[in-house]
């Protein structure tokens, strides 16, 4: 059972976490939800469409203009406890990797740090454990917050994805984050090239065998975009097709941007592999 604020999700309930960028050069959206009134209209339309999570970022992922504690800070705490304000049965994450970000975070009311560069601050499964909240443990391959891979080498992919999320993990638990809000995610594109990402997903069956909840951060990312040879625009065909190969490989949450088309895609996987009823069912019965 995953537990996250107030919301339990059952084994084989598909989990959607809605993106909310407070950027202006997120590589998506190009800074459309950076206003607070456009963000909330993004939560709003999110939750209404199936989202169970909102995952709110105040740093771009990539190489970009520096962005200190204080500012990401300002971008995310108070938005989160606005957020908590409208929408209390939400679970809200943020994604940060910072310490500070992380407590800020928790004291506005966030359930969840996505900690999307893999332990690079150690100190924030630390802020998880102190407030009782859940935590992403990401693999980055070692790299830095912002940079982008270069000629990154694995003897074995997998091998080291499950190293070190599974390391990540148990070391939250024995710190003190609740053990049913601790998930792995094998951080597609991050410190990987697109060869890895692409085996990070046709393994994910040993990720998801460990036990532990999986996390998928697929949507519209470059491995994807290099996959098809597809610009940012036109690549949700792609990030689709990953999902559904995710869902039946057994991951249950998904990071997304566009969460109607995810939920369909998810429900017709669960509904094949026997975990969910047709909406309808009457053909050949009449």
């Amino acid at each position: 059972m995953l537990r996250l604020g107030t919301r339990e999700f059952a084994t084989h309930q598909p989990v959607i976490m809605a993106i909310v960028n407070r950027t202006p050069d997120s590589f998506y959206d190009r800074g459309a939800t950076f206003a607070e009134r456009a963000a909330l209209e993004r939560v709003a339309r999110a939750v209404d469409e199936g989202a169970d999570i909102i995952d709110i970022g105040g740093v771009k992922a990539g190489p970009g203009a520096e962005v200190d504690a204080a500012e990401e800070i300002r971008r995310t705490a108070g938005f989160v406890a606005e957020v908590r304000r409208r929408h209390p049965d939400v679970v809200i994450s943020v994604d940060t990797w910072r310490h500070e970000v992380g407590e800020a975070a928790c004291a506005a009311g966030a359930d969840l740090l996505n900690d999307a560069w893999g332990g690079v601050d150690p100190r924030l499964a630390e802020v998880a454990a102190r407030h009782g909240v859940g935590l992403v443990c990401t693999h980055a391959g070692g790299a830095r917050p912002r940079t982008r891979p270069h000629r990154v080498r694995y003897d074995d992919v997998m091998a080291d994805i499950l190293r070190v999320t599974v390391g990540l993990a148990e070391r939250a638990v024995a710190l003190g984050v609740p053990r049913e809000g601790v998930l792995i995610d094998p951080g597609h594109d991050f410190g990987k090239s697109t060869r890895h990402s692409l085996e990070a997903t046709r393994r994910l069956d040993e990720m998801t065998a460990t036990g532990w909840p999986v996390l998928v951060s697929l949507s519209n990312k470059d491995f994807v975009g290099e996959t098809l040879d597809r610009p940012v625009k036109e690549r949700l065909l792609g990030t689709l097709a990953t999902t559904a190969v995710s869902a039946w490989l057994g991951a249950q949450v998904y990071r997304v941007h566009e969460v109607a088309e995810t939920r369909e895609v998810l429900a017709m996987v669960a509904a094949i592999a026997g975990h969910r009823e047709p909406a309808v069912a009457r053909r050949g019965l009449a």
